[in-house]
This record gives structure tokens, sequence and C-alpha cells, in this order.
């Protein structure tokens, strides 16, 4: 299983969450954050702005989905200015369903 993070721009939410749910990727997380990226923030004018509002959706996903996921995140999200965003892949260990204490593990036997 592999979790993909997306850090996008608020106003792309809408489209990149209905995207997902045409690529039969229903299951997320969504997050109101700050940050800012390579290009430091954003001046408007006389006013700077040293952080942004973004999005951050998280997603657990079997193996097979994660190219799917990250493709139709990229497409949606793309405005093609600086700030649209990132998306960053790593793997999960284990996950636990709260409701049933069931267990999904995906350490190998050397990872343990």
């Amino acid at each position: 299983m592999k979790m993909v993070r997306a850090i996008i721009r608020p106003e792309r939410e809408r489209e990149v969450v209905r995207a997902l749910e045409r690529a039969g990727i229903f299951a997320l997380t969504k997050v109101p954050v700050t940050g800012r990226g390579r290009q430091g923030g954003a001046t408007n004018g006389a006013l700077a702005y040293a952080e942004l509002a973004k999005t951050m959706m998280l997603l657990v996903l079997e193996d097979e989905q994660v190219d799917r996921a990250v493709t139709t995140i990229a497409h949606a999200a793309y405005t093609g200015n600086p700030g649209d965003g990132q998306l960053f892949v790593s793997a999960v260990e284990k996950t636990v369903r709260l409701r049933t204490g069931e267990i999904y593990s995906t350490a190998t036997s050397e990872d343990k």
C-alpha cells in the first residue's frame, strides 16, 4: 500500500475530487493547510504573503491504484502557474481499522 499526499490550490479541490471519483477512487482525507514552495510565497502589489492557503489530500491506496491517482490529481490540479502544488508518494507499513481492529500489514519478513 502507498500513501499519496497532494498539496494543491484550494480552488482546484472540487475538480480534483470529482476527477478522482470518475477514476473510481473515493476514499480520501482533506485538510486545509498553509505553506509555501520554492517561490517563497506571493506578492500582490505592495502586499507580500509569506505563506499561502493550500489543501492537502491524503489517500491510502493499493499499489496498482497509485499511478492512476497521481496522474488524475496532477491533471485536475494543473493551472500552469507557480504554486500548483506537489505530490508525495510513500509506503504504508500497516493500517488498522479502528471499528474492527483488523490489521493490514505490508511489511515483509525482511522489514520486521
